[in-house]
Parts: C-alpha cells; sequence; structure tokens
C-alpha cells in the first residue's frame, strides 16, 4: 500500500544489506503507483472503454478531470506516460551525472518521480551527503508535483509559456521559495545551524521533499524546533498540483478556497454582487467550487477522526497526528516515533491497518473511497 499510493511510509530496516532485487522492487512500486497504475491499464488495455474513462476520472488528482489532453482516453494516457517515462530517464542520467551509481540513480529516480521517497539507504539521501545529488532531487521533485498535462503540452509546444499559464506552477514555486528561505532563517536565528546557507541547504532539500509528498531525507529533521518540520508537514497538505504524483487538497483547490473565502467576504460588504470565482480569467463553475468546498470538509474530518483513533490506540499526539497528515497526503515520514530517522515498524498491527487505510484514502482522493460506506451506493 505504501509503495502503490507513493506514500513512502516504509516499516523495513537495514535497506543497505537488502538484495538489490528487493529495493527495486519497493521504487518500481512508486514509479508504478505516481502516475496510477490505473491510467496504465487504461493505455494498454484501451477495449475498456466507458469504464476506463471512469477509472482515469477516479486516479487523475484535481477538480477539473474532464479536460482532454487527446481525443481519446488511451491516448491521453499513454502520452502522460510517455512524458512520465522522459523525465524518469532525465532523471536517472542526471542522478548518475551527479554521483550515484546507476542502481542507486535508478531506484532513487523511480522514487522520485512516483513522489513515494522509499530509498536503498536506511540513511536516505542524507547516505550521499551530495549538495549535487540534492540540488538534482530538488529540480525533479518540483517537476513531479507539476501537472503531467503541462508538460506534456510544453514538450508538444515546444515552449515553455504553457508553465506560466499554469495557474499553480507560479503559485506552488512561489510557497516553496518563500517556506524555504523563510524557515531557513528561522533556523540560522535560534541556533541549529551555524551559518544561513547551511541551513539553507537542509531546509531547502527537506521541505521541497515533505510538501511535494515525496518523503526523502538528508538529515533528522525531527531534532530541529518543532514548528519548522511541522510547518513543512503541513505544506505536505496543498502544495502538489493536480494532474502530478503528489497527495493532499493539491494547490488548485487551495486556491479555489482562498478564492471562495475572499468571495464570501466581499458578499459581506455587497450581498447582491456577482462575484465569479476565477482562475486565470476562467469563471469557474460553482458545482465545482461546492465540490471543492465538500472534499476539503471531509478531508479534515478524517483527518481529525484518524488521528483520534490512533490516539485512543495508545499512540501519543504528535505522532498520531504527523502519521496521519504524512498518510492522508501520500508524504512518507512524520514526527516524533515515525520520524525521517526511524520507520513505522514502532506502530502495532491496528495502527498499521488504520495508516494504510489512510493511504489508500489520500491516493483515491476521499469521494472514490467514501462513497463505498454510504447506504444509498448499496440501493438497487
Amino acid at each position: 500500500m505504501s509503495g502503490l499510493s507513493t506514500t513512502g511510509a516504509t516499516v523495513l530496516s537495514g535497506l543497505d544489506q537488502l538484495p538489490q532485487s528487493i529495493n527495486l522492487w519497493r521504487t518500481l512500486l512508486n514509479w508504478l503507483g505516481g502516475m496510477g497504475i490505473i491510467v496504465l491499464a487504461v493505455a494498454v488495455l484501451p477495449l475498456l472503454g466507458i469504464g476506463g474513462r471512469q477509472l482515469f476520472k477516479a486516479e487523475t488528482p484535481g477538480p477539473m478531470k474532464d479536460s482532454k489532453l487527446t481525443p481519446r482516453i488511451a491516448q491521453t494516457a499513454k502520452a502522460l506516460w510517455l512524458v512520465y517515462s522522459g523525465i524518469t530517464v532525465a532523471c536517472i542520467v542526471s542522478l548518475k551525472l551527479a554521483g550515484m551509481s546507476w542502481f542507486d540513480a535508478i531506484c532513487h529516480a523511480f522514487a522520485t518521480m512516483g513522489l513515494g521517497g522509499l530509498s536503498t539507504h536506511d540513511a536516505s539521501v542524507g547516505y550521499f551527503n551530495s549538495p549535487a545529488i540534492e540540488a538534482v532531487l530538488i529540480i525533479f521533485m518540483l517537476l513531479a508535483a507539476m501537472n503531467f498535462a503541462t508538460h506534456f503540452l510544453a514538450l508538444s509546444g515546444r515552449s515553455l509559456r504553457v508553465y506560466l499559464t499554469d495557474p499553480e506552477v507560479l503559485p506552488m514555486l512561489g510557497l516553496v521559495f518563500v517556506a524555504g528561505t523563510s524557515l531557513a532563517g528561522y533556523l540560522w536565528y535560534v541556533g541549529t545551524y551555524a551559518n544561513y546557507w547551511t541551513a539553507l541547504r537542509y531546509v531547502s532539500f527537506n521541505l521541497v521533499s515533505l510538501a511535494t509528498d515525496c518523503g526523502f531525507a538528508n538529515t533528522d529533521f525531527n531534532l530541529w524546533p518543532i514548528f519548522v518540520p511541522l510547518t513543512m508537514l503541513l505544506l505536505s497538505c496543498v502544495t502538489a498540483s493536480a494532474g502530478s504524483t503528489g497527495g493532499g487538497i493539491k494547490m488548485i483547490r487551495t486556491l479555489l478556497m482562498l478564492k471562495q473565502g475572499k468571495r464570501e467576504l466581499e458578499k459581506q460588504i455587497h450581498p447582491n454582487a456577482l462575484l465569479p470565482v476565477k482562475l486565470r480569467q476562467s469563471v469557474i463553475s460553482n458545482q465545482i467550487v461546492f465540490g471543492v468546498q465538500a472534499l476539503v470538509m471531509l478531508y479534515i474530518i478524517s483527518i481529525i477522526t484518524l488521528t483520534l483513533v490512533l490516539v485512543a490506540s495508545g499512540l501519543d499526539f504528535v505522532t498520531a497526528f504527523s502519521a496521519i497528515i504524512a498518510c492522508i497526503n501520500n508524504a512518507g515520514p512524520g514526527l516524533n516515533k515515525v520520524g525521517p530517522a526511524t520507520t513505522y515498524a514502532i506502530l502495532t498491527d491496528f495502527q498499521t491497518w488504520v495508516c494504510s487505510f489512510t493511504m489508500l484514502l489520500g491516493r483515491l482522493e476521499l469521494f472514490t473511497l467514501l462513497v463505498l460506506f454510504t447506504p444509498a451506493y448499496w440501493r438497487k
């Protein structure tokens, strides 16, 4: 579940001594789960017909799932997988040039593009202690957190202008930049690191990794003042774009909710005004806005409920809350007992099942799974 949902919340240790086949299998699960094995099935088995379309809509993240890149769903899936595979190859070559072995480069590229964060070493990316490798991973984690439809349009049109017109790219990069530079300054100010640039190196990598829901780590950020890792973990809720391999609410839903909040405030002043919600000058229908509101509410309720379940089972609040946030956002490491220097092996069987369910809930974006628990679904 952790591999295919691209969560990366491992219960295994001694990764450095594992057979290469096992480490390759783990990271391959991340890669396959990244774009969605359902999308792959639609590309390989186009005879699924309307069922294929329904499955594709369930697996593809984001509020505007009906926009097509090509006339047929199988062609769309193939186009996305070609882009996904091409960027993966570029990541493998870049990691090799940065100093990794071919095997480590392949495994880490799979985990990076799937934003799964499973590594071949217990120390994760900290094993390499290489700023060059960390820089390459930052770039490709950010690429994987962008909408792959945008990558496809940029490559097919041979223009980077597409990224400027995408409503999520600039807000995502801006949020990461502001948060990274600010939190690095905070760690330098409180004395965690002797100079700002060292703080910036470690904050940048771990913040991008958590915010994009990847889960790599190059240091034990659980030892930092809790304000910093908690902020990084909460960024995993909103940073990734729709149509990316990341989890969480997604940036586009966050922007819609901010604009909806602004609209409601303005309606307090001008109750009769017509105030449509717009993204990049495109009017978003109220049906989409209300659907996003419902999903966000279910998202919050799920986090609260599942956190209380883990607390009732014996976990402390910080461990329980961070584990649920990390699992529902498919981010991987949490805080305290499930921090980056430890694994989820400390959980009981019951707690592990709760986290496994939470991973599936987050990967399928709540509605797809929760609809099974409604009485109306089972009526003939």
